[in-house]
């Protein structure tokens, strides 16, 4: 009798124990015991400043508030010689390569735009006709990251929580957006200049989150413009940067001369919501937008790492327009300084001072105008591909009776015309070897450079890594056009020559980029040797404990995370 009440009792006990469980199992989430997980912040944030040369953490130091850039430093860790690790350097490979730690060679964005060599069509980054706007009637949200051929360290912060972990990307730009959150991402926004909304597109969703739509009904972008832009300090004061209205600058569309103030109230009118790309004011409706995603989605919230990967796409506008030394670039810094001040500042209350981690850093940096190092003495010139490319593909008809063999010299870059070539069955190495012959003879050519044949060219060792790293097959030019220092692709703009700048080349001014990590895991101090762009990702993952993106060839950069 005795044996058969244990019995009992151990039966009931096991009934009761496995009801338990089931009712646990309806009304809880089993996690890890917190004891036992690996620690890991709660947010990763990662900023990129589109086309911020690295030396603009130190040009305006002394008028950067404590709470900015200057927290960044002071906090975190500094990698004082980060290299882009290709060339050309736009803002399209910028991004893949920052959350990849790949290279065009590898990742496929060969540039903000680039032909695909089997069929000649030109294709842009984020291009992808098979998706449609969501937010807007307007066609600017067929866009999606399915040209990028690996993972990010987004995605594999997805695989690695079973896409527990929330990835938002927030741009201006499209491709600052879209690149970054990577293919799993739960959303990625970009603005709109028709309507002045943030969108999207299906491949993410079929209709905006309910707070997407209730920030776009604040119509900030037309509160901003309304505002003008006027320094922030007396202009005076400005002693980083040439004098308004010099002969380097671009104006408005719409204006006398290239000066503060800017009447954008008047002139949005006209030029469109679309304007507030080229004001700091950009910065401020993008970390406005940030600040609303992490609210909305409760990013930093849950008990898995959230990222948000955001860029800041105005100071490339400012900077095309008006070039590096001008006003206009100094106050956006300024400005942008108390931006990234306020927006630390709703992290630390928001998610708690020391359980996120932040790094900053950009896609590529600027050149000197090139009339402006003249007007210095200093050698510089700008390149027009387009006269450029008449000028060769005549070379190339009196050499093989055949017009058009060169589609562009886009991306500083021969395209063959693969259509022609083909059909007509001509000797490719012979129409190259024309090529390459008749571009070193040009003054302003330091190289043209065989894609295929890098590895053996007769140039600086760094040159030839980067060439075959920005070298890919399907995406890029055969030959590649290294162009003397100082020198890049422009148009003269009267006598006074280019205004504003650009970038793309290999030289420390666009190859130099910040990368300062603050926060959760991070060291403070600095490293004056040299990390590399492909870097980035592998060190997030390393703090992160997942695997590296699947294209990544950078390594993590260890003084930069606590032991």
């Amino acid at each position: 009798m005795k044996i058969k009440y244990l019995l009992f009792l151990a039966f009931s006990c096991t009934v009761l124990t496995v009801s338990a469980q089931t009712k646990n199992k309806k009304t809880t989430i089993v996690t890890s015991d917190p004891s036992t997980a690996i620690p890991r912040p709660k947010l990763v944030v990662g900023i990129v400043v589109d086309q911020m040369r690295w030396d603009y953490l130190y040009r305006f130091y002394d008028r950067y508030q404590n709470n900015g850039f200057k927290r960044l430093l002071n906090e975190g860790f500094s990698c004082e010689n980060t290299q882009v690790d290709y060339i050309p350097t736009f803002t399209g490979p910028g991004h893949s390569c920052i959350y990849t730690g790949s290279v065009p060679a590898l990742h496929g964005i060969a540039g903000n735009d680039y032909i695909i060599q089997a069929t000649g069509k030109s294709m842009y980054c984020a291009e992808d006709t098979s998706v449609q706007t969501v937010g807007s009637t307007s066609k600017a949200g067929q866009m999606s990251p399915r040209n990028l051929l690996t993972t990010t360290v987004t995605d594999e912060l997805r695989l690695a929580t079973n896409f527990r972990s929330k990835v938002i990307g927030i741009a201006l730009k499209d491709r600052g957006g879209i690149l970054p959150a990577g293919h799993t991402a739960n959303a990625a926004y970009w603005f709109d200049d028709k309507t002045g909304n943030w969108i999207t597109s299906t491949y993410y969703m079929q209709d905006l989150p309910q707070w997407a739509k209730e920030f776009n009904d604040q119509k900030l972008a037309e509160t901003y413009l309304k505002l003008d832009w006027n320094t922030l300090y007396p202009i005076d004061t400005y002693i980083q940067s040439t004098p308004d209205n010099s002969k380097y600058e671009g104006k408005f569309k719409g204006t006398d001369a290239p000066t503060l103030p800017v009447k954008t109230s008047a002139l949005y009118k006209s030029a469109g919501l679309g304007l507030i790309r080229s004001t700091p004011y950009g910065n401020t409706l993008t970390l406005d937008m940030a600040v609303a995603a992490i609210n909305g989605e409760q990013l930093g919230q849950h008990d898995v790492t959230d990222f948000l990967a955001m860029s800041l796409s105005s100071p490339d506008y400012i900077g095309h327009q008006f070039g590096i030394n001008a006003v206009e670039i100094e106050d956006t810094y300024l400005r942008l300084d108390r931006e990234i001040a306020n927006f630390l500042t709703f992290l630390d209350a928001k998610v708690g001072k020391g359980n996120y981690t932040v790094f900053l850093t950009a896609d590529h940096g600027a050149a000197h105008n090139t009339a402006f190092l003249n007007d210095h003495n200093i050698p510089a010139g700008t390149w027009d591909d387009g006269t450029e490319l008449k000028n060769l593909n005549k070379v190339l008809l009196d050499k093989f009776k055949v017009d058009s063999l060169v589609l562009s010299l886009g991306n500083y870059q021969v395209n063959m015309n693969y259509r022609i070539l083909n059909y007509l069955h001509l000797d490719e190495e012979a129409v190259k070897k024309e090529c390459i012959t008749y571009l070193e003879k040009l003054p302003y050519v330091a190289f043209a450079v065989d894609m295929k044949k890098a590895q053996t060219a007769n140039i600086p060792e760094q040159l030839r890594t980067r060439i075959i790293n920005g070298y890919n097959a399907k995406n890029s030019g055969v030959i590649q056009i290294i162009l003397n220092p100082g020198w890049f692709t422009g148009h003269q703009a009267g006598d006074g020559g280019p205004t504003g700048t650009t970038h793309g080349t290999w030289n420390p001014y666009d190859n130099h980029i910040p990368l300062v990590f603050m926060g959760w895991g991070i060291n403070h101090g600095t490293a004056t040797r040299e990390t590399h762009m492909t870097d980035i990702a592998p060190t997030i993952a390393a703090l992160l404990h997942i695997q590296a993106p699947n294209g990544s060839i950078g390594v993590p950069i260890s003084e930069v995370i606590k032991k």
